[in-house]
């Protein structure tokens, strides 16, 4: 990839963003192209891609244009637990130079594998990501995603060492030394889940310190779904700009798109992961600009590909130019899957909704739970938010006052009713990576 070179102005177009802006027409070359290699190498070394394909009456060589990856089969999560743990690797294990996995807390976890030209790729859209995030050689990237198995920590910081900023490697937890080492470090950047970041703000007033004072000037978001509500929270909080990043262990980890200074989409890296939108019920493609489920293909990846994969993720794809100039297409922020609905009273319900009313209300904070119970045979829904010092310190009226409104917006957004509690700061666990929204309790007892 392109670098940056010592005598190259700070803060100017960095080299690595260089693929976002090709004439779609090149792109469109390189992606078929890319297409076509990677179709044929899952065929000759995934047993399971191979049985699908051979199904349809299919070959590599029924790829004769990007509108023929409609015909292709779809991988689902379910596919990497059912050949746990190797069984989709398109490389030998001497090829592979590094494993991951998720945590496995609901089974067997998923295991994900790179070649050496994976984690290069994988180096260079991180580095792409950040770039377009405005961080440049010289800014200062305390790395608080999670090291380990989990892909956000190492991911981010081999993307922030290819960019060639200053890494710090903090990885999660341990809030008062963060808050210590962006003051200390004189950071520049942050990277970990948005939840996480509330907290780290939250904290640092407590300890008289106030982030908007010191010298962070970037945050970098993911790993999680979160709304605008929470983005103008943070920015006004801790004076800085806070960007949405986006990917997924299964086809590279973070580094699949990233907004951009216009913060009006993230634009996908499409060079490296070509995107679909489907219809979940029916799997049929859709157009761009319509709403529906998020599907990848892998066009780069030598020791894992991944053709058609579902990601569960309801989003839309953006055609229209971007301010910034990219040509790679953008994709709408993920506010929901299509696997984290839950029903109440026959109404559909995504954790996001209860998010944006609750944020849409002055004097709430963005610590929350949505707690579901069973009684009698129905489901019932409780929603716990916190409220600010000021407010829950008021007269009864004040409280009382919130809580109606938050209910009103909670119900013009849901279209019913749900049992508030306004609870005082501090009363809901915080979590150092994901947050977990929602307490299911309808099948105890």
């Amino acid at each position: 990839m392109l670098t940056e070179l010592w005598n190259d102005a700070e803060g100017g177009f960095h080299p690595a963003s260089a693929p976002d802006f090709l004439p779609r027409t090149a792109l469109q070359e390189v992606q078929l192209r890319r297409l076509r290699a990677v179709v044929a190498r899952a065929y000759q070394n995934v047993e399971l891609f191979r049985s699908r394909m051979d199904e349809r009456g299919l070959t590599p060589a029924s790829i004769q244009s990007l509108q023929d990856i409609q015909h292709l089969p779809f991988t689902v999560k379910t596919d990497l637990r059912d050949t746990y743990p190797f069984g989709l690797f398109a490389s030998p294990m001497s090829d592979v130079v590094r494993l991951h996995a998720s945590s496995g807390t609901t089974g067997k976890p998923i295991v994900v594998a790179y070649t050496r030209e994976d984690v290069e790729v994988w180096s260079e859209v991180m580095a792409r990501t950040f770039a377009s995030c405005g961080l440049h050689r010289g800014d200062i990237l305390q790395n608080a995603f999670g090291y380990g198995l989990f892909t956000g920590g190492l991911g981010a910081h081999y993307g922030g060492e290819t960019l060639g900023a200053t890494v710090i490697p903090i990885s999660g937890g341990n809030t008062d030394r963060q808050i210590m080492l962006i003051r200390d470090f004189n950071v520049t950047a942050l990277c970990c889940t948005p939840s996480y970041f509330t907290h780290m703000i939250e904290r640092a007033r407590e300890l008289g310190i106030d982030l908007r004072d010191l010298s962070l000037r970037i945050g970098i978001f993911g790993a999680e779904p979160w709304t605008d509500g929470m983005r103008h929270h943070i920015e006004a909080e801790a004076g800085i700009k806070a960007y949405d990043i986006y990917g997924l262990s299964e086809i590279i980890g973070p580094g699949v798109a990233s907004e951009c200074s216009a913060q009006d989409g993230l634009h996908v890296f499409e060079d490296h992961f070509y995107p679909e939108i489907i219809d979940p019920d029916t799997g049929e493609a859709l157009p761009d600009g319509e709403e529906g489920e998020l599907v990848l293909t892998t066009l780069s990846k030598k020791a894992m590909p991944m053709i058609r994969y579902r990601t569960r993720d309801i989003t839309r794809l953006i055609t229209e130019p971007c301010s910034c100039g990219r040509t790679i297409r953008r994709m709408r922020r993920v506010g929901r899957r299509s696997d984290d609905m839950f029903i109440i009273r026959g109404v559909n319900v995504f954790p996001s909704q209860v998010e944006a009313a609750l944020m849409a209300v002055e004097g709430t904070l963005p610590h929350y739970q949505i707690i579901l119970t069973r009684a009698g045979g129905l489901d019932r829904i409780a929603v716990e938010v916190e409220v600010t010092p000021e407010v829950f310190s008021d007269k009864i009226r004040g409280l009382e006052d919130i809580r109606a409104r938050l209910a009103q917006s909670i119900e013009r957004i849901l279209g019913i009713r749900v049992d508030l509690r306004l609870v005082e700061p501090r009363t809901i666990a915080r979590s150092e990576g994901k947050a977990k929204r929602v307490i299911d309790r309808r099948n105890e007892g």
